[in-house]
Protein backbone atom coordinates (compact mmCIF):
# COMPACT_ATOMS: atom_id res chain seq x y z
CA UNK A 1 0.00 0.00 0.00
CA UNK A 2 1.31 3.06 -1.01
CA UNK A 3 -0.18 6.22 0.90
CA UNK A 4 -0.87 6.98 4.16
CA UNK A 5 -3.68 9.23 4.59
CA UNK A 6 -7.36 8.44 5.04
CA UNK A 7 -7.75 6.22 1.74
CA UNK A 8 -5.09 4.38 2.13
CA UNK A 9 -5.08 3.61 6.07
CA UNK A 10 -8.51 2.41 5.32
CA UNK A 11 -7.95 0.19 2.49
CA UNK A 12 -5.14 -1.39 4.42
CA UNK A 13 -7.31 -2.49 7.43
CA UNK A 14 -9.88 -4.33 4.61
CA UNK A 15 -7.58 -5.91 3.54
CA UNK A 16 -6.22 -6.65 6.67
CA UNK A 17 -9.40 -8.06 7.88
CA UNK A 18 -10.22 -10.05 4.73
CA UNK A 19 -6.45 -12.05 5.63
CA UNK A 20 -4.02 -10.32 3.29
CA UNK A 21 -0.55 -9.12 5.38
CA UNK A 22 -0.39 -5.38 4.44
CA UNK A 23 2.92 -3.13 4.04
CA UNK A 24 1.62 0.49 4.34
CA UNK A 25 4.52 3.13 2.80
CA UNK A 26 4.21 6.61 3.66
CA UNK A 27 6.92 9.10 2.62
CA UNK A 28 5.51 11.49 5.80
CA UNK A 29 6.69 11.03 8.76
CA UNK A 30 3.11 11.18 10.12
CA UNK A 31 -0.38 9.67 8.76
CA UNK A 32 -2.86 11.53 6.89
CA UNK A 33 -0.26 14.63 6.68
CA UNK A 34 -1.52 16.30 3.05
CA UNK A 35 -5.36 15.94 2.04
CA UNK A 36 -6.97 14.27 4.99
CA UNK A 37 -5.08 16.68 7.64
CA UNK A 38 -6.08 19.91 5.49
CA UNK A 39 -9.56 19.37 5.12
CA UNK A 40 -13.16 20.71 6.34
CA UNK A 41 -13.98 17.51 8.21
CA UNK A 42 -17.40 17.38 6.95
CA UNK A 43 -19.35 13.99 6.45
CA UNK A 44 -20.98 14.63 3.17
CA UNK A 45 -24.67 13.54 2.22
CA UNK A 46 -23.98 12.67 -1.64
CA UNK A 47 -26.33 15.59 -2.18
CA UNK A 48 -24.32 16.88 -5.28
CA UNK A 49 -23.41 13.65 -7.34
CA UNK A 50 -24.80 12.26 -10.51
CA UNK A 51 -27.19 9.48 -9.59
CA UNK A 52 -25.59 6.02 -10.16
CA UNK A 53 -22.17 7.35 -9.72
CA UNK A 54 -19.89 5.86 -7.74
CA UNK A 55 -19.42 9.50 -5.40
CA UNK A 56 -23.72 9.11 -5.00
CA UNK A 57 -23.69 5.93 -4.19
CA UNK A 58 -20.66 5.51 -1.34
CA UNK A 59 -21.23 8.95 0.17
CA UNK A 60 -24.86 7.56 1.21
CA UNK A 61 -23.36 4.52 2.22
CA UNK A 62 -20.52 6.00 3.52
CA UNK A 63 -22.13 8.38 5.30
CA UNK A 64 -23.64 5.82 7.28
CA UNK A 65 -20.61 3.83 7.80
CA UNK A 66 -18.15 6.56 8.87
CA UNK A 67 -20.75 7.64 11.39
CA UNK A 68 -20.99 4.01 12.93
CA UNK A 69 -17.32 3.93 12.68
CA UNK A 70 -16.07 6.90 14.61
CA UNK A 71 -19.01 6.18 17.46
CA UNK A 72 -17.48 2.57 17.62
CA UNK A 73 -14.20 4.03 17.92
CA UNK A 74 -14.69 7.07 19.92
CA UNK A 75 -14.00 9.36 17.17
CA UNK A 76 -15.63 12.73 17.73
CA UNK A 77 -18.71 13.07 15.19
CA UNK A 78 -21.73 15.08 15.36
CA UNK A 79 -24.76 14.77 12.51
CA UNK A 80 -26.10 18.49 12.45
CA UNK A 81 -27.67 18.90 9.27
CA UNK A 82 -26.86 21.74 7.06
CA UNK A 83 -29.04 24.27 4.84
CA UNK A 84 -27.63 25.10 0.94
CA UNK A 85 -29.56 28.67 0.25
CA UNK A 86 -30.65 30.26 -2.80
CA UNK A 87 -29.72 33.92 -1.76
CA UNK A 88 -31.82 35.11 -5.27
CA UNK A 89 -34.86 33.61 -7.11
CA UNK A 90 -32.27 32.72 -10.06
CA UNK A 91 -30.70 30.16 -7.99
CA UNK A 92 -33.93 28.74 -7.02
CA UNK A 93 -34.65 26.31 -10.15
CA UNK A 94 -30.72 24.70 -8.80
CA UNK A 95 -32.06 24.85 -5.48
CA UNK A 96 -34.99 22.82 -7.19
CA UNK A 97 -32.68 20.59 -9.28
CA UNK A 98 -30.65 19.59 -6.01
CA UNK A 99 -33.58 18.24 -4.21
CA UNK A 100 -34.76 16.19 -6.77
CA UNK A 101 -30.85 15.08 -6.97
CA UNK A 102 -31.25 14.48 -3.25
CA UNK A 103 -34.56 12.03 -3.56
CA UNK A 104 -32.82 10.28 -6.73
CA UNK A 105 -29.54 9.30 -4.49
CA UNK A 106 -31.39 8.61 -1.17
CA UNK A 107 -30.42 11.54 0.63
CA UNK A 108 -32.72 13.07 3.46
CA UNK A 109 -33.79 16.13 2.17
CA UNK A 110 -36.58 19.05 1.94
CA UNK A 111 -37.45 21.82 0.86
CA UNK A 112 -37.91 25.09 3.37
CA UNK A 113 -39.23 28.40 3.30
CA UNK A 114 -37.16 31.13 4.48
CA UNK A 115 -38.95 31.44 7.35
CA UNK A 116 -37.86 27.70 8.39
CA UNK A 117 -34.43 28.28 7.22
CA UNK A 118 -33.92 30.88 10.04
CA UNK A 119 -35.44 28.78 12.37
CA UNK A 120 -32.37 26.77 11.72
CA UNK A 121 -29.71 29.74 10.93
CA UNK A 122 -31.25 33.27 12.27
CA UNK A 123 -28.69 34.75 10.45
CA UNK A 124 -28.81 33.50 6.93
CA UNK A 125 -29.97 35.07 4.07
CA UNK A 126 -32.08 33.74 1.29
CA UNK A 127 -35.05 33.10 -0.67
CA UNK A 128 -35.56 29.25 -0.41
CA UNK A 129 -33.25 26.44 1.27
CA UNK A 130 -32.72 22.75 0.87
CA UNK A 131 -32.27 20.91 4.71
CA UNK A 132 -29.89 18.45 4.49
CA UNK A 133 -30.13 16.12 7.42
CA UNK A 134 -27.40 13.64 7.25
CA UNK A 135 -24.31 15.71 6.73
CA UNK A 136 -22.39 16.08 9.27
CA UNK A 137 -19.04 17.05 11.41
CA UNK A 138 -15.97 14.40 12.23
CA UNK A 139 -12.37 14.88 13.18
CA UNK A 140 -11.01 12.57 10.49
CA UNK A 141 -7.87 12.93 11.69
CA UNK A 142 -8.90 10.84 14.88
CA UNK A 143 -10.59 8.33 12.06
CA UNK A 144 -6.75 7.94 10.71
CA UNK A 145 -5.54 7.12 14.57
CA UNK A 146 -8.15 4.73 14.74
CA UNK A 147 -7.35 2.80 11.78
CA UNK A 148 -3.78 2.85 12.45
CA UNK A 149 -4.43 1.06 16.02
CA UNK A 150 -6.44 -1.43 14.14
CA UNK A 151 -3.16 -2.42 12.46
CA UNK A 152 -0.30 -4.03 13.15
CA UNK A 153 2.69 -1.82 13.83
CA UNK A 154 4.79 -4.37 11.49
CA UNK A 155 2.67 -3.21 9.00
CA UNK A 156 2.91 0.52 9.25
CA UNK A 157 6.29 2.44 7.64
CA UNK A 158 6.64 6.11 7.91
CA UNK A 159 9.19 8.11 6.31
CA UNK A 160 9.46 5.54 3.62
CA UNK A 161 8.73 6.83 0.26
CA UNK A 162 8.82 4.58 -3.29
CA UNK A 163 11.41 5.63 -5.73
CA UNK A 164 10.85 2.73 -7.77
CA UNK A 165 8.73 0.27 -9.10
CA UNK A 166 9.03 -2.88 -10.85
CA UNK A 167 7.78 -6.04 -11.81
CA UNK A 168 9.03 -9.15 -8.96
CA UNK A 169 11.37 -11.93 -10.00
CA UNK A 170 8.98 -14.42 -9.32
CA UNK A 171 6.05 -12.37 -9.65
CA UNK A 172 3.97 -9.41 -7.64
CA UNK A 173 5.86 -6.25 -7.99
CA UNK A 174 9.08 -5.07 -5.79
CA UNK A 175 9.12 -2.07 -4.47
CA UNK A 176 12.48 0.37 -4.08
CA UNK A 177 12.40 2.76 -1.23
CA UNK A 178 15.58 4.12 -0.63
CA UNK A 179 16.92 2.14 2.21
CA UNK A 180 15.55 -1.43 1.02
CA UNK A 181 13.01 -3.10 -1.57
CA UNK A 182 9.63 -3.97 -0.37
CA UNK A 183 8.06 -7.46 -2.03
CA UNK A 184 4.40 -7.98 -2.63
CA UNK A 185 1.61 -9.82 -4.33
CA UNK A 186 0.19 -6.99 -5.02
CA UNK A 187 0.66 -3.03 -5.14
CA UNK A 188 -2.35 -0.70 -4.64
CA UNK A 189 -1.52 3.48 -5.05
CA UNK A 190 -3.00 5.71 -2.56
CA UNK A 191 -0.90 8.67 -3.05
CA UNK A 192 -3.27 11.24 -3.53
CA UNK A 193 -1.53 14.65 -4.52
CA UNK A 194 1.03 11.63 -6.11
CA UNK A 195 -1.21 8.90 -7.11
CA UNK A 196 -0.86 9.67 -11.23
CA UNK A 197 3.51 10.33 -10.67
CA UNK A 198 3.16 6.24 -8.40
CA UNK A 199 0.81 4.84 -11.35
CA UNK A 200 3.64 6.44 -14.10
CA UNK A 201 6.71 4.98 -11.92
CA UNK A 202 4.37 1.45 -12.34
CA UNK A 203 4.54 1.62 -15.76
CA UNK A 204 1.38 2.72 -16.75
CA UNK A 205 0.21 5.48 -18.32
CA UNK A 206 -2.79 7.34 -16.77
CA UNK A 207 -5.27 9.05 -18.57
CA UNK A 208 -6.07 11.69 -16.13
CA UNK A 209 -3.28 13.94 -14.35
CA UNK A 210 -3.37 15.53 -11.08
CA UNK A 211 -3.57 19.02 -10.97
CA UNK A 212 -2.99 20.75 -7.51
CA UNK A 213 -5.63 23.37 -6.63
CA UNK A 214 -5.17 24.95 -3.11
CA UNK A 215 -8.15 25.38 -0.93
CA UNK A 216 -7.88 28.58 1.81
CA UNK A 217 -9.81 28.63 4.59
CA UNK A 218 -10.89 31.64 7.07
CA UNK A 219 -11.98 31.40 10.89
CA UNK A 220 -14.71 33.46 12.12
CA UNK A 221 -13.67 35.25 15.47
CA UNK A 222 -14.89 33.96 18.62
CA UNK A 223 -17.29 36.82 19.02
CA UNK A 224 -18.66 36.48 15.46
CA UNK A 225 -19.30 32.65 15.83
CA UNK A 226 -22.57 32.49 17.34
CA UNK A 227 -23.51 34.06 13.18
CA UNK A 228 -23.69 30.24 12.27
CA UNK A 229 -25.06 27.49 14.02
CA UNK A 230 -24.35 24.65 12.04
CA UNK A 231 -23.41 24.28 7.67
CA UNK A 232 -24.26 27.09 5.16
CA UNK A 233 -23.60 26.15 1.63
CA UNK A 234 -24.70 28.13 -1.53
CA UNK A 235 -26.19 26.51 -4.08
CA UNK A 236 -23.42 25.37 -6.45
CA UNK A 237 -23.16 27.55 -10.33
CA UNK A 238 -23.39 24.54 -12.57
CA UNK A 239 -21.18 26.23 -14.98
CA UNK A 240 -18.17 26.19 -12.32
CA UNK A 241 -16.09 23.31 -11.46
CA UNK A 242 -16.30 23.93 -7.72
CA UNK A 243 -19.04 24.66 -4.73
CA UNK A 244 -18.07 27.67 -3.79
CA UNK A 245 -17.02 29.19 -0.25
CA UNK A 246 -19.52 28.07 2.92
CA UNK A 247 -19.60 28.07 6.72
CA UNK A 248 -19.11 25.52 9.01
CA UNK A 249 -19.07 25.38 12.45
CA UNK A 250 -16.63 22.70 13.46
CA UNK A 251 -16.78 20.07 16.50
CA UNK A 252 -15.07 22.84 19.14
CA UNK A 253 -17.11 25.58 18.46
CA UNK A 254 -15.30 27.12 15.96
CA UNK A 255 -16.73 28.57 12.55
CA UNK A 256 -14.49 28.10 8.93
CA UNK A 257 -14.95 29.65 6.39
CA UNK A 258 -13.97 28.51 2.50
CA UNK A 259 -12.58 27.05 0.42
CA UNK A 260 -11.84 28.98 -2.39
CA UNK A 261 -10.25 27.23 -4.90
CA UNK A 262 -6.65 28.59 -6.64
CA UNK A 263 -3.93 26.75 -8.56
CA UNK A 264 -1.07 25.48 -6.35
CA UNK A 265 2.22 26.23 -7.56
CA UNK A 266 3.34 22.94 -5.57
CA UNK A 267 1.72 19.62 -5.07
CA UNK A 268 1.84 20.23 -1.35
CA UNK A 269 1.73 23.88 -1.45
CA UNK A 270 -0.07 25.28 1.26
CA UNK A 271 0.82 29.18 0.29
CA UNK A 272 1.86 31.45 -2.16
CA UNK A 273 5.56 31.06 -1.42
CA UNK A 274 5.34 27.09 -1.80
CA UNK A 275 6.87 26.40 -4.93
CA UNK A 276 8.09 23.81 -6.87
CA UNK A 277 9.89 24.41 -10.30
CA UNK A 278 9.28 20.31 -10.89
CA UNK A 279 5.57 20.64 -10.00
CA UNK A 280 4.66 23.74 -11.95
CA UNK A 281 6.64 22.78 -14.69
CA UNK A 282 4.90 19.51 -15.04
CA UNK A 283 1.42 21.22 -14.56
CA UNK A 284 2.34 24.28 -17.48
CA UNK A 285 3.01 22.15 -19.99
CA UNK A 286 -0.01 19.93 -19.70
CA UNK A 287 -2.48 21.11 -22.48
CA UNK A 288 -5.62 20.00 -19.89
CA UNK A 289 -4.93 23.18 -17.68
CA UNK A 290 -5.17 25.75 -20.43
CA UNK A 291 -8.52 24.07 -22.09
CA UNK A 292 -9.25 24.28 -17.93
CA UNK A 293 -8.37 27.71 -18.35
CA UNK A 294 -10.20 28.30 -21.33
CA UNK A 295 -13.34 27.49 -20.58
CA UNK A 296 -13.52 29.22 -16.74
CA UNK A 297 -11.31 32.30 -17.27
CA UNK A 298 -13.30 34.74 -15.35
CA UNK A 299 -13.59 32.62 -12.25
CA UNK A 300 -9.84 32.01 -12.50
CA UNK A 301 -9.10 34.95 -11.96
CA UNK A 302 -11.74 35.58 -9.42
CA UNK A 303 -10.11 33.29 -7.41
CA UNK A 304 -6.67 34.41 -7.59
CA UNK A 305 -8.50 38.01 -6.49
CA UNK A 306 -10.42 36.58 -3.83
CA UNK A 307 -7.15 34.70 -2.05
CA UNK A 308 -5.55 38.03 -1.93
CA UNK A 309 -8.69 39.62 -0.78
CA UNK A 310 -10.01 39.45 2.59
CA UNK A 311 -12.95 41.55 1.88
CA UNK A 312 -13.37 40.01 -1.10
CA UNK A 313 -13.76 36.72 1.01
CA UNK A 314 -15.83 38.25 3.12
CA UNK A 315 -18.20 39.89 0.43
CA UNK A 316 -18.51 35.77 -0.57
CA UNK A 317 -20.13 34.95 2.71
CA UNK A 318 -22.13 38.23 3.24
CA UNK A 319 -24.58 36.56 0.09
CA UNK A 320 -25.01 33.72 3.20
CA UNK A 321 -24.66 35.40 6.10
CA UNK A 322 -24.71 39.59 5.67
CA UNK A 323 -23.66 40.19 9.43
CA UNK A 324 -20.09 38.98 8.07
CA UNK A 325 -17.50 41.60 7.34
CA UNK A 326 -13.92 41.70 6.63
CA UNK A 327 -13.19 42.17 10.27
CA UNK A 328 -14.50 38.94 11.49
CA UNK A 329 -11.99 36.93 9.53
CA UNK A 330 -8.99 34.95 10.68
CA UNK A 331 -6.50 33.84 8.35
CA UNK A 332 -6.51 29.97 8.91
CA UNK A 333 -5.41 26.73 7.21
CA UNK A 334 -4.99 26.07 3.68
CA UNK A 335 -5.95 22.18 2.08
CA UNK A 336 -4.64 20.90 -1.27
CA UNK A 337 -6.86 19.32 -3.52
CA UNK A 338 -5.43 16.37 -5.90
CA UNK A 339 -8.09 16.92 -8.83
CA UNK A 340 -7.76 14.74 -11.94
CA UNK A 341 -8.40 16.86 -15.11
CA UNK A 342 -8.49 14.98 -18.59
CA UNK A 343 -6.23 16.73 -21.44
CA UNK A 344 -9.28 18.24 -23.18
CA UNK A 345 -9.69 20.31 -20.09
CA UNK A 346 -12.98 18.37 -18.31
CA UNK A 347 -12.29 17.33 -14.58
CA UNK A 348 -12.80 13.89 -13.52
CA UNK A 349 -16.26 14.03 -11.91
CA UNK A 350 -16.36 10.79 -10.20
CA UNK A 351 -14.07 8.45 -8.50
CA UNK A 352 -11.36 7.06 -11.03
CA UNK A 353 -9.41 3.74 -10.10
CA UNK A 354 -7.54 2.03 -12.67
CA UNK A 355 -5.94 -1.61 -12.51
CA UNK A 356 -3.09 -3.42 -14.09
CA UNK A 357 -1.50 -7.21 -13.57
CA UNK A 358 -1.06 -7.01 -10.01
CA UNK A 359 -2.06 -3.50 -9.24
CA UNK A 360 -4.93 -1.18 -8.41
CA UNK A 361 -4.23 2.81 -8.66
CA UNK A 362 -6.84 5.19 -7.08
CA UNK A 363 -6.19 7.94 -9.41
CA UNK A 364 -9.21 10.40 -8.45
CA UNK A 365 -10.50 10.60 -5.07
CA UNK A 366 -11.07 14.03 -3.88
CA UNK A 367 -14.35 15.22 -1.59
CA UNK A 368 -16.02 13.25 -0.30
CA UNK A 369 -13.25 10.51 -0.28
CA UNK A 370 -13.00 11.26 3.30
CA UNK A 371 -16.53 10.30 3.67
CA UNK A 372 -16.87 7.20 1.48
CA UNK A 373 -13.05 5.62 2.73
CA UNK A 374 -14.54 2.74 4.38
CA UNK A 375 -16.77 1.92 1.22
CA UNK A 376 -14.13 2.80 -1.34
CA UNK A 377 -11.58 0.47 0.74
CA UNK A 378 -14.16 -2.40 -0.12
CA UNK A 379 -14.42 -2.26 -4.02
CA UNK A 380 -10.69 -1.41 -3.98
CA UNK A 381 -10.08 -4.58 -1.78
CA UNK A 382 -12.44 -6.18 -4.41
CA UNK A 383 -10.43 -5.66 -7.08
CA UNK A 384 -7.20 -6.64 -5.74
CA UNK A 385 -8.70 -9.87 -4.66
Amino acid sequence: MIGGGILGLAVARELSTRGDRVTVLEKEDRWAGHQTGHNSNVVHAGLYYAPGSFKARMSVTGNRSIVDFARANDVPVEVCGKLVVATTDGELPGLRALAERAEANGVPAKLVSPAEAHEYEPEVACVGALRVESTGIIDFGRICQALVRQLPDESLRLGTPALAIRPGRTGGVEIATGTDIVRADALVNCAGLHSDRVARLAGLSPRARIVPFRGEYFTLRPESAHLVRGLIYPVPDPTLPFLGVHLTRMLDGSVHAGPNAVLALRREGYRWRDVSGRDVWETLRFPGLWRLARRYPRTAVDEVVRSLSRRRFANSLARLVPAIGREDLVRAHAGVRAQALLPDGSLVQDFLIETAPNQVHVLNAPSPAATCCLEIAKHVADQVA
